[in-house]
């Protein structure tokens, strides 16, 4: 039975890049997040990593950003 190799290279390609966002840990950057505040949508032109202060373009609440070790994403307010 012949395989689509397209299809099964496209599976491997997302598997991959969610594993080097992982793999990153706290090093990981981000190009958009959900308002804690609002739950709006906010993408940014810039990457932002733990440590960076980020606000909502809708409430205009300020955060600051903190990635744990398994690369996760969690906003403080600032």
């Amino acid at each position: 039975m012949p395989q689509d190799k397209q299809i099964d290279e496209e599976e491997y390609a997302k598997d991959d890049k969610d594993l080097a966002g992982a793999a990153a840990g706290a090093k990981r950057r981000f190009k958009d997040f959900d308002c804690p505040d609002c739950n709006a949508n906010n993408p940014h032109d810039d990457s932002f990593g733990d440590g960076d202060e980020v606000r909502c373009y809708y409430c205009g609440q300020e955060y600051r950003a903190e990635v744990s070790d398994e690369g996760k994403l969690r906003l403080r307010e600032a």
